[in-house]
């Protein structure tokens, strides 16, 4: 016989609610009437769901399976639901974005207005943060990430490559003067990614500064900070020379390029969503905006 849905429905809320009457209430209807829904349901399968006793009820082996399986099938349900809806009607409702503190902050923030005008109905959350938010579990809806996702079921779209160089503040280098080779760095202050550099980086490879030139042993830093945004500021500030993506040391007119010809590592950026949004079309109008935006800036 065929799970009649309602009372799968009535079912799942008496189990987080863990009573007729407090489901009853989310239910808007009365406490006799979900009663008889639940019991009817237990009549169909032939298993006893609830325990009842005056403290309240207690699933039983039975019901704690069947309460697994209707929260994964309603939850799915929902968010089926909620992609129909997007493909329906024009986009809108909330979209989370995470990306890294130093691209957030520089190069996408300043082209929101823009999205924001194109698209009002779309209530847009950007989440910076130098560690990643968990796609899979909700923490945001989709990421510009720096390097390719870990996570299984990850829809992922090249955006672009990003170039990173060497800079520094010309009142440093008028101070310390310009280095002219790379093992001219080991006599130089040098500004690099903090203590999360090996556990959990934003970028691969960030401090590639500091083995550069294959010395015998890797070069010291006088500075970490552990954030990208940051090492840009101390760049700025003159305190010494860092690398630094060149989208972000663009937005600077005080900095110069250090040792020119030498380059960091390969990197490219990823726009990276979950499988099961693939149909959002927030979601898809935002990852359009950005791919044009991207062509626009000829990465």
């Amino acid at each position: 016989m065929p799970m009649d849905l309602d009372k799968l429905r009535v079912f799942h809320a008496v189990a987080k609610a863990g009573s007729f009457t407090h489901a009853g209430e989310g239910l808007h209807l009365s406490q006799s009437a979900v009663s008889r829904q639940v019991s009817a349901l237990e009549d169909s399968l032939g298993c006893t769901l609830f325990h009842r006793h005056a403290r309240g009820l207690l699933l039983t082996e039975p019901g704690e399976l069947l309460y697994r399986t209707a929260n994964d099938v309603l939850s799915k349900l929902a968010l089926t639901q909620k992609l129909l809806g997007d493909l329906q009607d024009r986009p809108q409702g909330p979209l989370r974005i995470s990306t890294t503190v130093a691209f957030g902050s520089t190069w996408l923030t300043p082209r929101m207005p823009e999205f924001l005008a194109l698209y009002p109905d779309i209530k847009v959350t950007l989440l910076t943060t130098d560690s990643e938010h968990d796609l899979l579990m909700g923490e945001a809806d989709c990421a510009i990430r720096f390097m390719r996702p870990r996570q299984p079921d990850m829809v992922q779209r090249r955006l672009m490559q990003v170039h990173s160089h060497l800079y520094a503040a010309p009142r440093y280098l008028a101070e310390h003067g310009a280095p002219a080779s790379v093992t001219d760095l080991d006599r130089h202050q040098l500004i690099v990614y903090g203590q999360d550099a090996q556990i959990n980086p934003p970028i691969p490879d960030i401090n590639w500064i500091l083995g550069l030139g294959g010395g015998e042993k890797p070069r010291q830093p006088s500075l970490t900070i552990n954030n990208v945004y940051g090492i840009f500021r101390a760049v700025r500030a003159g305190m010494g020379i860092g690398s630094l993506p060149d989208f972000l040391a663009e937005e600077a007119t005080d900095l110069a390029r250090v040792l020119p010809k030498v380059e960091a590592p390969e990197l490219h950026a990823f726009f990276v969503y979950p499988e099961e949004l693939r149909h959002s079309k927030r979601l898809i109008v935002f990852r359009d905006f950005i791919l044009r935006k991207v062509a626009e800036a000829r990465f």
